[in-house]
């Protein structure tokens, strides 16, 4: 049995094209039941790969040194971010490792470029104020509103917007302030605190919005799951129509992290509010804002809160 295996992984070897590979890849990604989102997003990657080497290349041919040159094209296009090209490349070498680990290619190391690290956009406090001030009820339209109530649920929870529109209501606890987060891109149900403020918004939402306990909280015009690219379309249009030019959903899930880490939260309990498997991303969080933490640095720092006397003029204080 053992030399029938041997022969057949060889013969794969020498006559296995890059575009069957890929074929047994997403066989086995589907088998695992990963998400179809991480699934479209191999496939995207993967068309970007075969733009540069042909579906009929044989595996065999494909080593570090095709890979590498792989990434002097991309970043020769001139078009293409650094952080973008890591992105692609992250996909890529999932692929790969999978072909390594059957013994279909031989093995080597996918390096990911090293880039500099991006302070993520927030929506400033002058821009939240525009954003959360509320529209008249009685001459907006239900779009408008419900827009609003969109933007106070992404500020209040940091959820991702594709999280947000797998709320259903009868995921909302309002007797323990507690939302249950169902749809999460590591597909781990958590349950997440909920605002008094938040509640507050969403019970007169409701009133408004009416809708059975299985409903979707943010629903499309016929009682479906909202779609992503719709309620983006949604946040842009509400922003720009109060005069602010950013208009991501994601851009809230920032500020969120970003004001928590300012006002003294626990980064740890932000670590499982915002569904991360470890403290990594959080830690980045905390780097990015660190001008920021600077704010009323004095006010809690040890030093200056010892009331210790000093000769002010002594140590060039005013």
């Amino acid at each position: 049995m053992k030399k029938i295996t041997m022969r057949s992984n060889q013969v794969s070897r020498q006559s296995l094209t890059l575009e069957e590979a890929f074929g047994q890849f997403i066989k086995m990604c589907t088998l695992k039941n990963l998400s179809p989102k991480t699934i479209e997003t191999y496939e995207w990657h993967y068309k970007i790969l075969v733009k540069y080497l042909d579906g009929n290349t044989p595996i065999s041919e494909i080593d570090r040194n095709v890979i590498d040159d792989y990434i002097i094209h991309l970043k020769q296009s001139g078009t293409i971010r650094d952080i973008t090209i890591n992105t692609y490349l992250r996909s890529i070498r999932v692929f790969l490792y999978y072909l390594m680990k059957q013994n279909l290619m031989d093995e080597f190391v996918i390096q990911m470029l090293k880039v500099d690290k991006i302070i993520k956009e927030t929506y400033t406090d002058p821009e939240l104020k525009l954003l959360l001030k509320k529209p008249d009820i009685k001459t907006c339209d239900f779009t408008e509103y419900k827009t609003w109530v969109f933007s106070n649920y992404l500020l209040a929870t940091g959820n991702r917007i594709s999280s947000v529109l797998g709320i259903r209501i009868k995921d909302l606890d309002f007797t323990n302030y507690l939302i249950n987060v169902t749809k999460t891109k590591n597909r781990k149900a958590q349950i997440i605190p909920m605002s008094k403020v938040l509640a507050s918004i969403l019970l007169e939402y409701m009133q408004y919005r009416n809708g059975e306990e299985d409903d979707y909280l943010f629903c499309n015009s016929y009682g479906e799951m909202g779609n992503i690219h719709t309620f983006e379309g949604l946040l842009q249009r509400y922003n720009r129509k109060r005069g602010v030019a950013k208009t991501s959903a994601h851009l809230y899930r920032h500020t969120f992290a970003k004001n928590w880490i300012i006002n003294g939260g626990d980064i740890f309990r932000l670590q499982k509010i915002l569904g991360h498997s470890d403290l990594t991303v959080v830690k980045e969080y905390v780097n990015m804002f660190s001008n920021d933490l600077s704010i009323d640095f004095d006010k809690f720092n040890p030093l200056d809160n010892m009331n210790i006397a000093f000769d002010r003029k002594a140590i060039g204080m005013r």
